[in-house]
């Protein structure tokens, strides 16, 4: 029994056999007996058995069964590095013919199941498109990499496509009206695309290929800039029946539940960093603070990119932080409300 329960856990692991095997013959003297034909089954067991193999062990796994799609790119990758280039005559052939059907294939699937899931959100009154891409990523990609996706994805849309201003509902609280927060960022942003109209003319009497480098990834961080600035109005802090969702654009988020609220109290105090004190707001005590929540057990606060801090004391910033407090005294039980 134990021994089958651990042969189980490994399972997953059994198709990387398969290119193990074929880094191995490739340098070995037999590939270079007969190199065409090994070339022809090398490509096949890297894009066929593989991700078949692979397939064959997630398929009654929690792992989505999209991630063979992943599987197969890879076996692209390594037979480009270890098969000569004059013996890569079958893979061009994929390149050229199967690959970008895949690609294709994959942003149509994204994107259909993206608008799905975001309808679906939308009838339970759910508006939020940074969730609904982290669901339908959750859907078609490993969690490590949905969580990637979902963010860049959402950094292009809110940067791009979302110009039209944001009505709150009663239940919603914005949290950069009164801050410098957005007067910050457009700062950075005016900067980084002046400076790198300097940096380009300064470098391409040098070079134009690290001058175009350099160029792409400023208006790189021009977009990121934008969709953060422009996320800040579009995912507002909203009280639901059982819980308080806590935003800070698609930078910073949590959910936490009334049941896990120790306490939440006005709070404007001066906190140092010793003392175990989390900001909601990645710019801390630039912005500031006026309410402290203060949980039973440890959580998560989710980052930028999926990175993840742990609090038991958290401090938000809200426009309104009366009214948010009232609500949070009618809607919460039983944990008390403290206005200090």
């Amino acid at each position: 029994m134990t021994y089958s329960i651990k042969l189980n856990k490994y399972l997953p692991l059994l198709p990387f056999i398969i290119p193990i095997l074929c880094i191995w013959v490739v340098n070995t003297p037999l590939f270079s007996e007969d190199p065409a034909s090994l070339s022809m089954a090398i490509t096949f067991d890297l894009l066929v058995s593989t991700p078949v193999l692979y397939f064959l062990t997630i398929r009654k796994r929690t792992i989505p069964n999209t991630t063979v799609i992943p599987a197969f790119i890879l076996g692209i990758v390594i037979a480009s590095i270890i098969l000569p280039s004059e013996h890569q005559y079958y893979l061009s052939q994929v390149k050229i013919w199967i690959l970008p059907v895949v690609e294709i294939g994959i942003i149509s699937y994204i994107i259909i199941t993206i608008r799905r899931t975001f309808k679906s959100f939308k009838l339970t009154g759910e508006t939020d498109f940074f969730s609904a891409a982290k669901a339908a990523s959750a859907k078609i990609l490993p969690k490590r990499v949905a969580i990637l996706f979902a963010t860049e994805l959402s950094v292009f849309y809110y940067g791009v496509f979302a110009w039209k201003k944001r009505r709150l509902s009663l239940n919603e609280y914005s949290y950069h009206q009164k801050t410098s927060t957005q007067m910050v960022l457009g700062v950075f942003f005016f900067i980084i695309m002046i400076e790198a109209i300097a940096v380009h003319l300064l470098l391409q009497s040098w070079s134009q290929v690290v001058a175009w480098i350099l160029t792409c990834l400023s208006i790189y961080g021009c977009f990121q800039i934008l969709g953060i600035l422009k996320s800040l109005s579009r995912r507002p802090i909203s009280i639901k029946n059982d819980a308080v969702i806590l935003r800070y654009g698609i930078m910073n988020e949590v959910e936490v539940p009334y049941n896990q609220i120790k306490q939440i109290a006005a709070f404007t105090t001066t906190v140092e960093k010793s003392d175990g004190y989390v900001h909601l707001s990645p710019f801390k005590d630039m912005e500031g603070h006026n309410i402290l929540i203060e949980v039973e057990n440890e959580m998560e606060l989710n980052g930028f990119y999926g990175v993840k801090k742990s609090f038991e004391k958290l401090l938000i910033y809200t426009d309104e932080p009366e009214r948010f407090l009232k609500k949070m005294e009618a809607v919460r039980n039983p944990a008390r409300v403290y206005y200090c």
